[in-house]
Formats: structure tokens, sequence, C-alpha cells
């Protein structure tokens, strides 16, 4: 590993800069903007970029995503990336930095990902006027994590293949804030780290009537249980229980009077699965059972299918070598791998598709609290006590 830099002299420099990213993401947190439509937030990264003369490309992605690059002296570079959204969330954490715009909050963190990537652009930026970096850098700032595929976009639009600025990208690392951990502790797993996370609609069409004459209606709430209840046998029966998928029905919508059984019912929910095999058989369940059951019933059922973000699965020797990093930047009580994967989703999945990735956690729990609020609760705001962290890990990672 090229150490050009003590982690003394990379942490002096982080702090330097540090105030103005704690404002940065404190401004950021003020002015939410949801997927796609991050305008202010692009510009505000744009403009921090110009400040530092880092060179960038913009209106990516459908017009908010950014790429900035500084060059290094290997062949290909290495990939950071950052996402931008906000959640549809009324805020109320109650911090002197809460959201401006009623029903909309960083309630995941992005302003705290977004921040720490432009804080690794500076510091890397500034290395480099002093010597060249060892691999060239490119900074993904991508919009729409929150259920609009960014991560999709942004590689359709070229950012990791050198079409767009800088020399293709050979090795991807991206982190997430995580409220179960404890501050500036990091960790990550090889393989499968989230899930692949799909959705589903069905529509259950009966024949509606009389509540008190039940015999004379096909009844589409009836259908609806017996397929909620037979879903989840598509788990239970049908998948290697150490290989683990999810299907949960989420929204349940029928009916308009206590006497009356209606014509229709709409079902709709997930399904998560950490292994093709395993997505496959519960997109099959999910199309064949209601189906099925509503047959059976007198009913008949329309199912609508999406397939989402796919399996986030970390490169392994790119795991192993970023443990190794942290361990040594960090200490050995700052890094805690973790043993099993998480079944939430993530749009880093599709990097992960191109070339070798790693994610990783970032701590956010105040040393002393057993807790904190999590991921997309209206009280979370992300720990700028991390902040530093994640810098140095991002540029500990780009200098490898």
């Amino acid at each position: 590993m090229t150490n050009q830099h003590s982690p003394t002299d990379l942490r002096e420099r982080i702090n330097s800069v540090l105030p103005d990213l704690i404002e940065f993401r404190h401004d950021l947190h003020r002015h939410p903007e949801l997927m796609y439509e991050e305008h202010r937030t692009s510009e505000r990264i744009r403009e921090e970029l110009a400040k530092d003369a880092i060179s960038f490309a913009g209106d990516l992605a459908g017009g908010t995503g950014v790429l900035a690059h500084v060059p290094g002296q290997a062949e290909n570079a290495i990939g950071l990336r950052a996402d931008m959204d906000a959640l549809p969330i009324h805020e109320e954490s109650g911090v002197e930095h809460a959201s401006t715009i009623d029903g909309k909050m960083h309630a995941c963190g992005h302003d705290g990902h977004t921040t720490i990537l432009l804080g690794a652009a500076k510091v890397l930026k500034a290395i480099s006027t002093e010597h060249d970096l060892p691999n060239p850098v490119s900074f993904v700032f991508q919009p729409a994590e929150e259920g609009g595929a960014g991560g999709q976009r942004m590689v359709e639009d070229g950012c990791l293949n050198g079409s767009v600025i800088g020399p293709a990208i050979e090795r991807m690392y991206g982190l997430h804030g995580w409220p179960a951990m404890t501050e500036n502790v990091v960790g990550s797993r090889p393989g499968p780290l989230l899930a692949a996370a799909d959705r589903f609609k069905i529509e259950i069409r009966g024949q509606g009537g009389h509540a008190a004459m039940p015999h004379t209606t096909a009844d589409p709430i009836t259908a609806a249980a017996t397929i909620i209840t037979t879903l989840q046998q598509s788990v239970s029966r049908h998948i290697d229980p150490v290989l683990g998928g999810v299907v949960s029905v989420t929204v349940v919508q029928s009916g308009s009077a206590f006497n009356v059984i209606p014509d229709n019912c709409i079902l709709q929910g997930t399904v998560r699965a950490l292994y093709p095999e395993v997505r496959d058989t519960l997109k099959s369940a999910v199309h064949d059972i209601p189906k099925s059951v509503a047959a059976a019933l007198g009913c008949q059922a329309i199912v609508d299918y999406h397939d989402g973000y796919p399996v986030t699965r970390n490169d392994p020797s790119t795991t192993s070598a970023f443990h190794e990093l942290a361990r040594e930047v960090l200490g050995d009580d700052q890094v805690e791998p973790l043993e099993f994967p998480v079944m939430g989703g993530e749009d880093f999945a599709y990097y992960c598709e191109q070339v070798p990735s790693c994610f990783f956690v970032l701590g956010q729990c105040p040393k002393g609290q057993d807790t904190m609020p999590g991921l997309h609760h209206p009280a979370f705001d992300f720990n700028d006590q991390t902040i530093a962290t994640g810098v140095e890990m991002f540029c500990r990672l780009a200098m490898q």
C-alpha cells in the first residue's frame, strides 16, 4: 500500500476543512431535495468543487448527477460514491439545522455521505497540488438512491467507463451511516451485504355484494387474506433457510362500508433476496400463488411485478483490503466486520455489477448512548462527529 502521508498529516488536513464541511452538511440538511430534484444540492456541490479547482462534469443521470475527478499516476481510477437525495418525511429531530421544507428531510443521512465525499475531494486535490496521487480518483455524486436507481443512470451515462471525465474506474467504494454501530466504527462483509429489493402490486377482482349474504359474492378480501398467508409459505417451504428471503405485504386497500363486500382488493409489498436463485423463486411465487388462490375462490388476480435494485455484492478481495486498511488507520477497536447481510436495498449494487467494489458502514451512535433514531426515522440526524473518519477512510482507500 502506498502511504505517502502519515495519519497525523492527513488528519490535520481534514481538521482544517472540517468546520466548513459541517456547515455544508447543515446547509444540505436545511434544504432537502427528493430524488431527481437535487438541483440546489448539485449546484452547491459544483460551487465547492470550483472553489478548489476540482474538475467536474455535471447534468448527469437526468440532470443533477456530478462526476468530479483528480488526476493521479495509475492508468485507471479509484471511484468514491455518495448519494444526494432526501426522503418525503416530516422532520422531528429538533436540531438547529432541521429541514426548512415541510414533508422533506435527510432521514437517511445522504447529506452526511455527500459531505464526506466532498471533503475527500478537497483533501485529495490539496495533496495532488504538492505531488501526484498514486491513483486518479473519481468522485461520484449521484441522485435518486431512494427508489430512483440514480446509480444505474450514472453507470449508463458513462461515469465508470472513462467516457465522461478521467480514466475508467477499476474499483469502487461507498459508505453508509449506521445508527446501530458506535460512532466512527467501520465494517463491511464480503459477498452479499444488502438484498435485491423488488416490489409488487396485486389486484384481486371479485364480485361484491351484501355482507350478510357472502354466498352470493366472490369475496376479494377473503382471497387477499389467503394470498397473504400463502405467500409466506413460498419463503418457509421453498427457500433454503440459510439463504434467506423476505416477502412482505405492506399495503391492503379495499372496501368502504362495514356491511358491503367490495368488488376488488389491492395488495402491495416487497420481495427481498440475497441470491439470484432465491429472487427467482420468490418472483415466481408472487406471480403464481395469487392467481391460483384467487381462481380457487372465484376471483381473478392481476399481478404487476417490478424488478428493483440487485444484490449489493462486495468483492471479497476489495473488502478484505478495506478491513486491513481500516485496522491500520483506525485501530482494531474501530473495525467490526459485519457477520450477517442486511435485507435492505441499495443502488450501490449497480456499481458492484460493473467493477470490484466495497460498500461499508460508518457507525453513528454517539459514545455513551445505547441507541439513536434509526435510518428513515423522522428524528434521525447524521452525526457530525463521524465526518472526519469518513473522509479519512475515503482518502486512504483512494491512495492505496
